[in-house]
């Protein structure tokens, strides 16, 4: 098994989010880590101490997570009164247990993020001794500055809210932070997050084949998941720059890489709508492309997205299951196990 060094606290970030060691780092000493596909024994006092739950969004997920981890998948009890109101009762005992709490927020953010908090705070109340709450698709992320007058920061909010109830670490996967670049400066406790491009990229590579493959970022913002894929397939990556040439027309500026006779493969975090895909897929077309494919950690997929892709020429679209929907293909589960077993070695 391949070991690398690293001091801890430096190279967190870099670590948990592109699973690339800086090389000023290497050989240093400190903590031994696996890189990411590489994944490690389990401690023994990991399986004999930790106890992952799943809320309702996320408890297949929390069962593989669980099962990775040679942990126990802790049962919860969850029902809804008829005011709305939700009720949370842990089954397990988790007196001075660690404990993993799964909860991703899409589709029903609200409701998912109140039942989190009852839980953690229910998990704290009963002795838990950590509390570190995995959010897959974290809602409200992408407000984080003020940018009208009154506005609320909502990606703080969510990060005091889940500090306050006795959150003592956090992750999330793939989590878009359009100006603060890092999670940790929303958080004030440990947090990290994590990537599914690896997994991503090596689904592609095993099931898609792709031929003399090119890995396109569809917009700037893309370009680290691109970055990543692109390594798994051991191909070169490109990012789109979108022109807008009037008030209700935009063009795809493709670059100088060439197209023609190759697969595309396009990597982003999030797939919502499809019209930046389907538009940059058009792009690839008349430039000769062959098969597109399309790799997201989030299959969002709002009504009518995966025909928009189709109709634009995407043979398939991969998700992860940080959201469930018939595209997600490729589990988190092993990216969080071992997000776990690195904050517990330290």
């Amino acid at each position: 098994m391949r070991h690398v060094t690293v001091p801890v606290k430096a190279a967190y970030t870099t670590l948990f989010c592109t699973g690339q060691l800086p090389e000023r780092y290497q050989g240093s000493g400190a903590s031994s880590f696996y890189l990411p596909g590489r994944f490690s024994p389990v401690p023994e006092s990991l399986e004999r101490k930790m106890i992952v739950l799943g809320g309702s969004a996320s408890t297949g997920l929390a069962g593989k997570v669980a099962k990775t981890l040679n942990a126990k998948h802790g049962e919860l009890e969850i029902k809804r009164f008829p005011d709305g109101e939700k009720y949370v009762r842990i089954l397990d005992d988790v007196k001075d247990q660690e404990v993993v709490a799964v909860q991703s927020l899409y589709r029903n953010p609200d409701e998912y993020i109140m039942e989190l908090l009852l839980l953690v705070d229910a998990l704290r109340d009963l002795g838990a001794s950590s509390i570190t709450g995995v959010v897959p698709y974290l809602a409200y992320a992408r407000q984080d500055a003020r940018f009208k007058p009154g506005e609320a920061v909502s990606s703080l909010t969510i990060a005091k809210l889940f500090e306050t109830v006795g959150l003592t670490s956090f992750m999330t996967v793939d989590t878009h932070l359009h100006r603060l670049e890092d999670v940790s400066k929303v958080f004030h406790i440990p947090a990290h997050n994590l990537s599914a491009m690896p997994l991503l990229g090596k689904y592609a590579q095993e099931n898609l084949n792709p031929k003399k493959p090119v890995v396109v970022g569809p917009d700037e913002e893309a370009e680290p998941w691109a970055a990543m894929v692109a390594k798994e397939l051991d191909a070169e990556h490109t990012v789109f720059h979108k022109k807008r040439v009037s008030s209700t027309k935009v063009e795809i500026d493709t670059g100088d890489v060439e197209f023609e006779g190759r697969d595309v493969v396009f990597a982003d975090d999030i797939i919502s709508t499809g019209g930046t895909i389907a538009e940059s897929a058009r792009a690839c077309t008349k430039k000769g492309a062959k098969r597109i494919f399309a790799l997201c950690t989030h299959p969002v997929l709002a009504e009518g997205a995966l025909e928009r892709m189709k109709n634009a020429g995407v043979r398939s679209v991969i998700g992860t299951d940080t959201i469930p929907s018939n595209v997600s293909k490729v589990t988190v589960a092993p990216v969080i196990a071992e997000g776990i077993r690195k904050t517990n070695r330290n």
